[in-house]
């Protein structure tokens, strides 16, 4: 008899733990508290050089991928000034609060024999997957100062898959094969980053309460800092001006 409630008590218990795990299941996650954000623009001053036109004729195909000359990607600008391809990101006020890495990879396409993006963010330790789209031979060679350096030659449709270990911003990549190929990959450790658009917006979001500094980073122009102090949900807004 005391056999028997005993086997009951213990199929009474495992009910109980398969009714919870049912709950949490049907519930999910606890969601993550939302945190402040950062949004802003970042502004040339003064007449920006016009692009350049890029003589590809040294490659036919790169030559007959564009119906219109294709032209340089270093300072680029809107009508009200604001400046395209920029990094801005948290470079100071996290300490060393550790992130997740991103599963996906970072991507960044060779098409019309022309890096895209011409700047490309991601974080220390994610993949970096290079895609050839073009049907001509192209060479990656990032040319960093605080990572391994490599050169890769990459015909079509062959995938090529790296991982840049440190922080550094940012790091030129050219094309041995076609010398007019020139991007940046900036590499952040911490997910709190953004590359300005064509209007020169930006936005970081869901940063923790703290101070911080706030870092905006362009091929041509150099670096500008900001310092700012967040709380709660508060969004704040701020422009770096580059001239």
């Amino acid at each position: 008899m005391k056999r028997h409630y005993f086997y009951i008590a213990v199929l009474a218990l495992l009910l109980i733990c398969v009714i919870m795990l049912c709950a949490a299941g049907r519930s999910g996650p606890a969601p993550v508290p939302r945190g402040a954000s950062v949004t802003g623009v970042v502004k040339f001053k003064g007449t920006a050089a016009r692009p350049t036109r890029i003589d590809m004729s040294a490659d036919p195909f790169c030559a007959q991928a564009h119906s219109s000359a294709a032209t340089t990607e270093e300072l680029l600008t809107d009508a009200n000034g604001g400046l395209e391809n920029v990094v801005v990101f948290v470079s100071d006020g996290l300490g060393t609060t550790a992130f997740t890495i991103p599963d996906e990879p970072a991507v960044m396409e060779q098409k019309g024999c022309q890096y895209k993006p011409h700047v490309l963010a991601m974080r220390a330790g994610q993949k970096l997957k290079v895609v050839n789209s073009d049907a001509t031979t192209h060479n990656i060679h990032p040319m960093p100062n605080n990572n391994r350096e490599w050169n890769v030659s990459q015909p079509q449709g062959v995938p090529v898959e790296q991982v840049f270990a440190r922080e550094e911003v940012a790091i030129s990549v050219k094309c041995n094969i076609h010398p007019w190929m020139r991007s940046y990959i900036a590499v952040v450790k911490n997910p709190y980053f953004a590359v300005t658009g064509k209007n020169g917006g930006f936005e970081l979001k869901d940063l923790p309460p703290g101070s911080y500094t706030l870092q905006a980073w362009h091929e041509k122009l150099g670096s500008r800092t900001q310092k700012v102090t967040l709380a709660g949900e508060a969004t704040q807004t701020v422009e770096f001006v580059f001239q």
